[in-house]
């Protein structure tokens, strides 16, 4: 069994940023692919970004693009989403997933986190 658990939300105005942490146990990390996504009131949820189990190959959805980082330090078993830039229109409940696809789906991770809500004020 994996836990996730997520950290790092808030409160911020646009333009400003936050880091995002979450931290996993409970089977070995670095065998894992970790994901950030995103759900909005009313709306589905969405896939953030990815990061591959060594870190070294990630992707972004187009609307955080330049502006989110995700990495992961597996000595320490987190996965982190840094968010620069932030636009209301990114407020939402962020949760992490662990799975063993890289995938840009919610049906692709099979442990998830209970999610952060990031609120973005213009």
């Amino acid at each position: 069994q994996v836990q996730l658990v997520e950290s790092g939300g808030g409160l911020v105005q646009a333009g400003g940023s936050l880091r995002l942490s979450c931290a996993v146990s409970g089977r070995t990390f670095n065998t894992n692919t970790m994901a950030w996504f995103r759900q909005a009131p009313g709306k589905e949820r969405d896939f953030v970004a990815v990061s591959s189990q060594s870190g070294s190959i990630t992707f972004y959805a187009d609307s955080v693009k330049g502006r989110f980082t995700i990495s992961r330090d597996n000595a320490n078993n987190t996965v982190y989403l840094q968010m620069n830039s932030l636009k209301p229109d990114d407020t939402a409940i962020y949760y992490c997933a662990a799975g063993r696809l890289y995938g840009r789906t919610q049906y692709d991770y099979d442990y998830w986190g209970q999610g952060t809500q990031v609120t973005v004020s213009s």
